[in-house]
């Protein structure tokens, strides 16, 4: 049977006709979180999802720049096909776009019909199938911030935040918020099915936090996915720029992706909670938070993923450069907020916006999973404010010095797979030679006229 006679799929064509939909947007996430599409005549829909799009499997390993890297089984092999079907499971109208409906992807090799092995949103499978091995069904509530920008025409850049109002945090209306850009977007991404909950004004000007629902981890890092690619759309409809980027700005401080794990276990229950428990937390809970902290250098590869990440870091920034956890507690890399029973769960702060959430999410479940298998207790946890190198180590300060621990971390880099983490290292080594090779303002500044 074809895919035009399967009866699932006549009824999903039927649906989109009756909404006035005549295109499918076909979306899938490439290594670094950016969205890649195409545009489907709903009359074509049988046919790529019987034999699927060719895209070139070395979208995985092109930069934004335009720069293919030179990751194995790109253009070493010829720069072969990877494969993309529609996920008809996830289709949904795109509420500001007349006559679209949207859905995510699923990508294989044709050679094979497996996975292809840079997919992020499979990588991510693979890591929960281990989780399930232990009887843990991870949950996660993503918190990203990011900021808004509009033209500018005569500055460095080119494009200003906007608006420039400082503080403002945690606040909502046009005191903050003139162009009502928040409630608008807000609205349009519930429409679109994403789960979200709440959003305010964030510490600097133009900047701004929406928080997702929790719900089981593949599906978090879906709705977080398509809510990143979402908010640009919408900016970029209104001719502004929205951006995920860790620190666009010297002179304000940069954009986190928090994100909230507990695990369901046997029965649904939460498996962080444990009344009788040290903090009351259950040991698989303490466990995970010690795999956190363990492989917290590596992790910081998946979490801080960009040269401009590491700008993000320091003193007084509320960003954790150090490695430590604590209780309610937010200058600390994991903090543990007070709910218990079925609020039980870790915070890990150490992510930037700039992160791909299904990376990000893959390698903080890997490592707490790890913790878990080696059941082994965490540190004390961190009292009062952090930011002591006496009394924590440092995270990486750097990407190469990230990538570093990454690809020394033999058990976390087990779980992800050895693919996997080769093409990441060897696409991101590539970003830093390229930009250790680029000639920066600040270099020009600083030398042109003394030297």
């Amino acid at each position: 049977m074809s895919a035009s006679d399967t009866p699932d799929i006549r009824r999903h064509m039927e649906r989109l006709a009756a909404e006035g939909v005549d295109v499918v947007r076909v979306v899938y996430p490439d290594l670094i979180g950016t969205d890649r599409a195409r545009d489907v005549l709903l009359d074509h829909l049988p046919s790529a999802c019987d034999h699927g799009l060719a895209f070139c499997r070395a979208v995985y390993h092109t930069s934004p720049q335009g720069d293919v890297a030179a990751v194995a089984g790109g253009l070493d092999a010829g720069l072969p096909d990877v494969t993309v079907r529609p996920d008809l499971s996830t289709l949904t109208v795109l509420p500001w776009e007349p006559g679209v409906a949207t859905c995510l992807g699923e990508v294989t090799d044709p050679a094979t019909g497996a996975p292809a092995p840079e997919s992020p949103r499979d990588l991510l499978r693979t890591v929960l199938a281990h989780a399930a091995e232990q009887g843990l069904r991870p949950v996660v509530g993503p918190e990203l911030e990011y900021f808004l920008l509009e033209p500018a025409p005569g500055t460095p850049t080119g494009w200003r935040r906007s608006p420039e109002t400082t503080g403002s945090v945690y606040t909502a209306g046009l005191r903050a918020d003139p162009g009502n850009h928040l409630l608008r977007t807000l609205r349009h991404l519930r429409d679109l099915g994403l789960g979200v909950s709440t959003g305010n004004h964030e510490f600097d000007g133009g900047q701004y936090e929406i928080n997702l629902t929790h719900s089981a981890a593949l599906d978090a890092a879906d709705r977080a996915f398509r809510f990143k690619a979402a908010v640009k759309e919408l900016a970029r409809q209104e001719g502004n720029l929205a951006t995920f980027m860790a620190k666009p700005f010297g002179d304000a401080g940069g954009s986190g992706f928090h994100l909230h794990l507990s695990c369901d276990g046997e029965e649904g229950r939460n498996a962080f909670d444990d009344p009788a428990g040290p903090y009351g937390l259950s040991a698989t809970a303490r466990h995970a938070v010690a795999g956190i902290v363990a492989h917290a250098p590596a992790l910081a590869a998946l979490a801080n993923p960009t040269v401009n990440s590491y700008k993000r870091f320091g003193p007084d920034t509320l960003a954790p450069w150090l490695i430590d956890w604590g209780l309610d507690n937010r200058s600390a890399m994991v903090r543990i907020p007070p709910e218990r029973g079925r609020g039980a769960r870790l915070e890990l702060r150490l992510g930037d916006a700039s992160a791909n959430p299904y990376l990000l999410i893959a390698g903080t479940v890997a490592a707490a999973l790890l913790g878990v298998r080696a059941g082994e207790e965490p540190p004390s946890p961190l009292e009062g404010y952090g930011y002591d190198t006496t009394r924590a180590a440092l995270l990486p300060q750097t990407l190469s010095a990230a990538l570093d621990a990454l690809e020394a971390d033999t058990a976390l880099t087990e779980v992800l797979g050895k693919a996997f983490t080769s093409s990441f290292l060897t696409y991101k080594r590539d970003e830093l030679a390229r930009f250790g090779r680029h000639v920066t303002d600040w270099e020009f500044t600083e030398y042109a006229y003394h030297l």
